[in-house]
């Protein structure tokens, strides 16, 4: 079983200590080749970095996060440019709207949205995107650039069956995460994911974060890691009624596709 880990925070700082074991880890789960999430300015000059002393193992995303758009200029939107026009960049962001934190106010939210939108659609990248509690702004936004872009996928899908269908009408990706396994929050994902297309499947950890609820023994530190995708891919295969291999050939095949990998 080979898969591809489309999200993973692997510049977190609880990487640090163990950052070589964490891919071989990974390595001995099948999980051979992972797209690093660049979610602000220096994120993703360092998930840059990581991809280029990876090569064939780790590639990059980059852009910023709305957690931190107050952060975006000119500046940043001119380097972000620079980025993505780097083979070790295969998607434009972590970019979208969070109304749920509303860490950066929204109207900043959706301008420095609408700018990383340009930047994919002027260089024809596919879309790293994000996006809770704010269905009813994004998918206007991401409507107007769709046919502009190569490619999107709404990373850490966590939202309605209409809001899915909105997306995959759109001809969207989907990525699902270890918030399926999460009984508190989670559960709705699991009676609809099966009505996913097969090629529109992306599995991600978004580790450190989500680590699978279901994952036993869990881990006293609650650490997520490429290596649990594993683990998301047999449940995630549970709902939807089909063998675990499947659905890894299946999302390790789209995910390939997608980011050019």
């Amino acid at each position: 079983m080979q898969l591809i880990d489309i999200g993973a925070n692997l510049t977190h700082e609880s990487f640090r200590h163990d950052f070589d074991e964490v891919l071989a880890r990974a390595a001995a789960a099948g999980v051979t080749r992972m797209v690093v999430t660049g979610a602000s300015r220096e994120g993703s000059e360092q998930a840059l970095e990581l991809a280029c002393a990876h090569p064939g193992v780790l590639w990059a995303t980059a852009g910023v996060h709305p957690h931190h758009a107050v952060d975006y200029d000119d500046d940043a939107d001119a380097r972000l440019r620079e980025l993505a026009r780097l083979p070790q960049v295969r998607a434009v962001g972590e970019t979208g709207l969070d109304y749920h934190r509303n860490y950066s106010p929204r109207e900043v939210q959706l301008e420095v949205f609408e700018r990383q939108l340009a930047i994919a659609a002027d260089l024809s990248m596919p879309l790293f995107l994000h996006q809770r509690d704010a269905h009813a702004d994004f998918l206007p936004l991401l409507k107007r650039y769709r046919d502009r872009v190569p490619a999107a996928v709404v990373h850490c899908f966590t939202d309605t069956r209409e809001a899915l269908h909105d997306y995959l009408d759109l001809g969207c990706h989907i990525g699902i995460t270890g918030w399926i396994c999460d009984e508190r929050r989670g559960t709705h994902l699991r009676e609809f994911v099966r009505e996913i297309p097969a090629g529109r499947l992306l599995l991600e950890t978004d580790a450190p974060y989500l680590l699978p609820r279901t994952v036993r023994p869990a881990p006293s530190h609650r650490r997520n890691e490429p290596m649990y995708l594993k683990h998301l891919c047999e449940e995630v295969a549970r709902d939807r009624g089909e063998p675990a291999e499947v659905t890894a050939a299946d999302s390790t095949a789209a995910a390939a596709a997608l980011f050019g990998l």
